[in-house]
């Protein structure tokens, strides 16, 4: 049993957060405030083999695993996690293009998303369909040699910026089991009928674009069909088994950048004569916020592992991904408690991270569902 990084690894992460450091930092603060989608920073991060890293080499990406790409998503985290958002998710749903798509949707949307010359999206959730998603009533009917697509989706990220996006359908109503009654289509965003409102106010991850989608009517050749009709649901479970790693390892990165934000203002705040530091309390606070982030870490890589290895295992994903997402808004809270009133205000970052940091235990599957699927294997 190994626990090393190998040397590629390491340089991945000394990539990530050298490019979040340099290029991402001075901008965070402004992408929060007026809700600015970072679109030059995700071509800089293209160029670099950040954006799309799992897409093969063969479509132009850099063809690594999903332990690397938690490893980039936790690095760039330390510094922001909303322009982390919108660079990781520039390229979400590729994913089901590589492990399903043919060779022909292979060669058309791998290549410009590694390239930075395009955005896709995933729409899956809808206004009465998130963790319940075989609820999902967007429904596509074949006419001819096309699929008209009608429907509403909700909270879809790159929703207003993507040029594509995998939209999950109801094709099959009448099929036996509700977990067969769904398909993945591709769909591009400039198809008439497609329209999408952004929505505003978040309480954080504000540089991510988030929207609602409508399809109207909206057809796409019958040849946009991702992988096998009906089989939309297992498929989009084995891509979620796989993308929430990377969910995990923004966690651990917002967490282990909330610490080092309170170890940095601990050892610079004097309060009766003496850094803030010197308190044992404080001592032992950081003491606990630095080992639930290594808990976290662990478990994370471990579930990222056992995806590249072809074992992904859906408990460990949601242990990761749970326990990674509560873990990065403890820590957010405790490091803003240090930061005292200070870290009320957005002149210190600590306000951002804290959040940004909620929407770790909601997105790719609430807190809840993944200690369902745990629960679930108990009893088994």
């Amino acid at each position: 049993m190994d626990f090393e990084l190998g040397e590629e690894q390491r340089l991945i992460q000394e990539t990530a957060y050298r490019f979040a450091v340099q290029e991402m930092a001075p901008v965070a603060k402004m992408h929060d405030r007026e809700e600015k989608y970072p679109r030059e920073l995700v071509r800089k991060a293209a160029e670099i083999g950040l954006v799309g890293p799992t897409i093969p080499e063969e479509y132009g990406g850099a063809g690594f695993g999903f332990l690397e790409q938690a490893l980039i998503a936790e690095q760039m985290a330390r510094v922001d996690l909303g322009i982390t958002q919108a660079i990781e998710s520039a390229a979400f749903g590729s994913q089901n293009i590589a492990f399903f798509g043919t060779e022909e949707q292979k060669q058309k949307y791998l290549p410009p998303l590694a390239a930075g010359q395009a955005i896709a999206a995933g729409a899956y959730t809808e206004p009465d369909a998130g963790t319940d998603i075989v609820s999902a009533r967007t429904k596509a009917v074949v006419d001819g040699e096309e699929w008209v697509i009608t429907g509403n989706k909700m909270f879809i990220t790159n929703g207003t910026v993507c040029d594509f996006m995998a939209v999950f359908c109801l094709t099959d109503p009448d099929a036996a089991s509700p977990h067969q009654r769904h398909s993945l289509i591709m769909v591009e965003s400039d198809r008439p009928g497609v329209t999408a409102t952004p929505i505003k106010g978040k309480m954080g991850l504000r540089a991510s674009d988030t929207a609602e989608v409508a399809f109207d009517q909206v057809r796409v050749p019958l040849d946009n069909l991702v992988g096998k009709r009906g089989h939309g649901f297992k498929q989009l479970m084995h891509f979620f088994d796989a993308t929430r790693t990377t969910v995990a390892g923004q966690g651990v990165g917002l967490a282990q950048g909330a610490l080092e934000l309170a170890v940095a203002y601990a050892k610079e705040r004097i309060t009766f004569g003496r850094p803030l530091i010197s308190n044992q309390a404080i001592q032992f606070t950081l003491a606990e916020m630095a080992t639930r982030i290594e808990l976290a870490r662990q478990t994370t890589y471990r579930a990222a592992w056992l995806v590249d290895q072809g074992r992904p295992d859906p408990v460990t994903n949601s242990m990761a991904k749970y326990y990674a997402g509560e873990t990065a808004v403890w820590v957010c809270n405790q490091a803003l408690q240090i930061h005292g009133g200070y870290g009320y205000v957005d002149e210190y970052d600590i306000s951002r991270f804290y959040r940004d940091a909620k929407i770790l235990e909601i997105y790719e599957g609430t807190k809840e569902a993944e200690k369902m699927v745990i629960a679930r294997k108990l009893f088994l």
